[in-house]
């Protein structure tokens, strides 16, 4: 097990809107962050997953039981009630949204929200149950104020991976996460004069930083163990 390493607070920056909607007679709600133009992501998400220019992140609550089988034509529904235009990643989670957590670290910071009632381990001796886009629960978004190769992109997906891991076991938890986690990370396009970083190992600047920004909110999302 790793040595817990102190949480630091994002100066807020990554600020995001809560939201709410009416869904078959129950209140679900949501956070929206409006990122803007100038942002490159990567996801695992449903909606807006792989990399590309995006412009808002939107992460829904979702009821339990989730049964929709369009679950991305749903997200694009719920983030333009909420006002978002073009091009936008969107995660689900049944868990409570509004509990989330933020930290960050010398520029980069973090939001988690996190809910683990089922929870495993990832290379657990169990045979695949397809699922069809369920929705997510420990759900993290990442906003890197800085520009990052596609390669250097893939490496802080891993980076923010294994901080998760490292968080959940600190906090007292024989897991490494849920069947149906979810990640986004936003970096800066590259402008003229940029310097273009190349890794975001956890021994780089900006991969250091990251692990940093997502161990401390994975920590402050998780429930007591």
């Amino acid at each position: 097990m790793s040595s817990a390493i102190p949480i630091a607070h994002a100066p807020g920056r990554l600020s995001v809107r809560q939201e709410s909607r009416v869904e078959d007679g129950q209140v679900l709600h949501a956070l929206l962050w409006h990122a803007g133009p100038g942002w490159r992501m990567i996801s695992s998400a449903v909606l807006g997953g792989g990399i590309g220019e995006r412009a808002w992140v939107l992460n829904a609550q979702v009821a339990h039981g989730y049964r929709r089988v369009d679950p991305g034509d749903h997200l694009v529904e719920v983030a333009r009630g909420f006002g978002a235009q073009g091009n936008g990643v969107g995660l689900m989670t049944a868990a409570n949204v509004q509990a989330y957590a933020l930290a960050g670290d010398n520029g980069v910071e973090t939001l988690v929200t996190a809910g683990i009632s089922v929870r495993g381990w990832a290379a657990a001796q169990v045979e695949a149950v397809p699922v069809l886009q369920a929705p997510g629960t420990i759900n993290i978004m990442v906003r890197v104020p800085a520009a990052l190769t596609d390669a250097a992109l893939v490496n802080a997906v891993a980076t923010a991976t294994e901080a998760k891991v490292q968080a959940l076991l600190d906090a007292g938890y024989d897991c490494s996460g849920t069947p149906t986690d979810a990640v986004c990370v936003a970096a800066r396009s590259p402008q003229s004069g940029d310097e273009l970083h190349a890794f975001a190992g956890p021994r780089s600047v900006w991969g250091g930083r990251l692990a940093r920004s997502v161990y401390g909110a994975v920590r402050e999302a998780l429930p007591a163990a």
